[in-house]
């Protein structure tokens, strides 16, 4: 696949890098907005792969590393989920006035809450996908820990994630404790595809479960069998990929056909 490297500026004034992957020789379809895993980046190989394999259908897909993560400016502990739907509005928004409208969003683990709180500020999109996504972001608290008891009685605190040490300030569990998602689920109004693996150790199957009750139709669910949380086998991201891609078309050319 082609691509390119972009950059654009969130509401505090911070650069954000980006890339978009496009098909070989064809203008793409329809774009993606793919909204990355929490404290990863954009070139984690899941999103890498998830991307070939819908550039290989024909789709465009935009990834961004969050504010403060990857290569992006900014500090970490000044972020939250909040900032991080505001990334993804400001992002498609980029879309918007340089490429297209993204029609899909994408988004893995705490990127698929945070696509779900986005969908209803971005006008263009038309599919959800939610892949490994916990059903309430305040579930992100269980990975600090000890570490969440230090961050309220200190205000802050630093928290070892995946082998990476971030600094976790208690603004962003405030943060967590305002947002409710049963009822941006509930009124999407947008077709949702969500995946989920049975044996996911780090989010639980029951959170697709709580999405998918919360959803109205049209909604599907697709079982990862065997697959881990980040999807680290790439012929599961692939997988992911190609049925996103398949799904999707079918609200990409109905959406062309009333156009």
């Amino acid at each position: 696949m082609q691509f390119r490297r972009l950059h654009f500026t969130n509401e505090s004034g911070q650069r954000l890098a980006a890339r978009m992957d496009l098909p070989d020789d064809t203008p793409p379809v329809a774009y993606a907005l793919f909204a990355h895993c929490f404290t990863c980046s954009k070139n984690i190989k899941a999103a890498a792969h998830i991307s070939r394999a819908l550039t290989d259908e024909g789709i465009g897909v935009f990834r961004f590393d969050f504010t403060g993560l990857g290569e992006s400016e900014g500090d970490f502990g000044d972020t939250n989920f909040s900032s991080n739907v505001e990334d993804l509005v400001t992002a498609a928004q980029f879309m918007v006035d340089n490429l297209e409208g993204p029609k899909i969003l994408i988004g893995h683990s705490l990127g698929g809450a945070a696509v779900l709180q986005a969908a209803a500020r971005i006008p263009s999109s038309l599919a959800v996908i939610t892949i490994a996504a916990p059903a309430d972001p305040k579930h992100v608290s269980l990975a600090l820990g000890d570490s969440k008891e230090i961050i309220e009685r200190r205000g802050e605190a630093e928290v070892d994630l995946a082998g990476r040490t971030f600094k976790i300030k208690k603004q962003f569990l405030d943060d967590l404790e305002s947002v409710s998602m049963q009822h941006t689920i509930r009124n999407l109004d947008r077709a949702l595809l969500i995946f989920h693996a049975p044996t996911d150790a780090v989010v639980g199957i029951d959170n697709a479960a709580r999405i998918f009750q919360a959803a109205r139709h049209p909604k599907s669910f697709i079982s990862l069998d065997r697959a881990d949380h980040l999807l680290m086998k790439p012929e599961d991201s692939r997988y992911v990929g190609s049925l996103i891609a398949t799904w999707a078309s079918k609200y990409i050319d109905a959406n062309e056909k009333m156009g």
